[in-house]
């Protein structure tokens, strides 16, 4: 249903309002704020302004302090409210043998009475969010400590605290405002050895994986495989990843009607895939003879989780754009220890095990 003419007026007023009034006037709180009534406009007018207003770094979590008992985090900025203050309070309600702790977190000076922050909280064992409406000071429990070493943890490091800048509006309009893809048919006939096939992953784990990773690194696709024709004509995919009868992730050659039907039917990552022919000139110079003895050389040989995160972290803290940090990291890498715990043992593990030349057990 279209919003009422008088709530139009109303709205397109204060956004006039808004953007004329010069900064220093706006630290009167407003009883709403433009943005935040935005989408009772009508699609084609209100999803343009927020484009503009919302980019796609505001999606992800900003670092803004860490709370513990032996000091607050300081003051910082919110999307919503500009005043906040954190600090946490150690107890043992439950009797347990490390206790838990209570988090305050105090709000105030929101810029209107319509808007919210939404905020994680992290700790190498916890994951958790909540968002804040009103100006006053709001708690978050932690009922129990997972093991002496998160209370040490917290004790000394405290909980982290991230803000999601983009808000409740912003991070849902991210899950539903996604673009078509364009397609186009193409015929088999028409694929060469040495053509390149190009995956870029929209859902799932996988999805967001590769969704920072494209970030971070500047790539416009995280997976890649090539094609190869056999001296029979048969065309076949060579590609790193392919999980075997064994549910082991490992290089792979297959025929490209198995590779096609998965992509096709089974992939629930939802990928999106390039097909780059290679030029004729090059394409002249292509050595398949020499492609397919490295090819069968590598096939059945593991993933190489080793140097999956390490192709981006090369330096202790030069690798992150803004808002990305360190932080931002080591909270992304506890969320994933708890989704998909054997992945996460052959990224971290595996690599850093490499590194240090020691070997663990799993």
């Amino acid at each position: 249903m279209e919003p009422s003419f008088s709530l139009k007026t109303l709205l397109t007023i204060s956004l006039f309002l808004f953007f004329i009034t010069p900064q220093s006037s706006l630290a009167l709180k407003l009883p709403f704020h433009p943005q935040d009534l935005l989408p009772l406009l009508p699609r084609q007018v209100s999803w343009p302004i927020l484009n503009r207003l919302n980019g796609a770094v505001d999606l992800l979590p900003t670092f803004v302090g860490a709370a513990s008992a032996s000091n607050d985090t300081g003051d910082w900025k919110g999307a919503c409210f500009y005043e906040n203050r954190a600090w946490m309070e150690f107890h043992n309600k439950t009797g347990s043998e490390f206790g838990g702790g209570t988090l305050h977190l105090k709000v105030s000076e929101a810029h209107s009475w319509t808007c919210m922050d939404i905020y994680v909280f992290a700790t190498p064992y916890h994951v958790t969010w909540d968002y804040y409406l009103l100006s006053r000071e709001h708690t978050l429990e932690f009922k129990e400590w997972e093991s002496k070493a998160e209370y040490e943890y917290v004790k000394n490091r405290g909980v982290s605290i991230f803000l999601m800048h983009a808000g409740m509006l912003g991070t849902l309009q991210a899950l539903w405002d996604r673009p078509q893809p364009w397609a186009t048919n193409i015929s088999v006939d028409d694929i060469h050895s040495g053509d390149f096939l190009v995956l870029s992953k929209i859902r799932g784990r996988w999805g967001g994986f590769e969704t920072l990773e494209k970030w971070v690194s500047g790539a416009y696709a995280g997976h890649s495989a090539v094609c190869l024709r056999d001296s029979e004509g048969k065309l076949w995919v060579g590609e790193s990843g392919n999980e075997n009868e064994q549910g082991e992730d490992v290089i792979a050659v297959l025929p490209w009607d198995e590779w096609w039907e998965y992509e096709l039917n089974k992939d629930n990552s939802n990928p999106h895939i390039a097909l780059l022919p290679l030029h004729p000139d090059v394409r002249a110079k292509f050595n398949e003879t020499a492609a397919w003895e490295y090819a069968l050389s590598m096939n059945g040989r593991p993933y190489g989780y080793h140097n999956l995160i390490f192709s981006w972290i090369d330096t202790l803290d030069g690798n992150y754009p803004p808002p990305l940090d360190a932080h931002v990291v080591a909270s992304f890498m506890t969320v994933w220890n708890h989704i998909q715990p054997e992945y996460a043992a052959n990224m971290w593990n595996e690599a850093l095990n490499k590194r240090l030349g020691t070997q663990v057990s799993l």
